[in-house]
């Protein structure tokens, strides 16, 4: 017979996530010791590290599994009651919307500033979201806007809707980002005819097309440094 406690209270105190975060830190805890404190508790079965340990390990997505959850499929784990589940959503979304506090007065200097700006939060969608980051004259960020949001693979975009906030900011010049959901960031042949279409209405407007971004899993596509715009 298996005499195994799985009880959180059978951790040694100073090696559980709480006293352990409180003394050292947080930054020295694992992704499912910071789980586990969400969590607090795990089932008769296991204790609340190795329940969080099993949402990381599933399909081998790690963090992937809490920003993509939903709340079917958070319940879909034992143990995970729909409390659980609002706290673990809770907590995707308030990492996506702190991600974006970086944007205020912050330098646009290279692709990669703007591919790291946009990265964690739009890695992450299921479907393709076109956005705009609106520039100053001297390349410091005044808002991000969301411009369409359309299916798997595709998005719609207007020139009409694009430059409105641009012009409604006062902004000099724009880059453009959207992702694809596949995860690749290849450009496709309508994503190269859009953004020649939007660098030529910007130059009638006097609003610059600095660049545009392709967002894939952890990986980018500028249309800049690829001599494309």
């Amino acid at each position: 017979m298996d005499n195994t406690n799985y009880t959180i209270k059978s951790i040694p105190k100073e090696d559980r996530p709480q006293e352990k975060l409180l003394k050292y830190g947080a930054s020295t805890l694992s992704n499912s010791e910071l789980i586990a404190i969400i969590l607090r508790t795990g089932t008769k079965e296991e204790n609340v590290i190795m329940l969080s340990q099993r949402i990381l390990k599933e399909d081998e997505k790690g963090l992937r599994n809490i920003a993509e959850g939903t709340l079917e499929k958070f319940k879909s784990y034992k143990g995970i009651n729909d409390v659980k589940a609002a706290k673990l959503m809770a907590v995707a979304e308030l990492s996506k919307r702190m991600s974006t506090l970086k944007i205020e007065k912050v330098k646009i200097s290279s692709p990669g500033d703007a591919a790291a700006i946009m990265m964690e939060e739009m890695r992450y969608y299921q479907k393709e979201h076109f956005k705009i980051i609106l520039l100053d004259t001297k390349n410091n960020i005044k808002k991000i806007s969301e411009i369409s949001v359309g299916s798997l693979n595709s998005s719609i975009v207007h020139p009409r809707e694009v430059f409105h906030q641009a012009v409604a900011n006062l902004a000099s010049s724009i880059i453009l980002v959207h992702n694809h959901p596949s995860g690749e960031c290849e450009p496709s042949h309508e994503d190269i005819v859009l953004t020649n279409r939007l660098d030529e209405c910007g130059k009638i407007l006097g609003i610059k097309v600095l660049d545009h971004i392709i967002i894939g899993d952890g990986v980018f596509f500028s249309f800049k440094e690829e001599g494309l715009l």
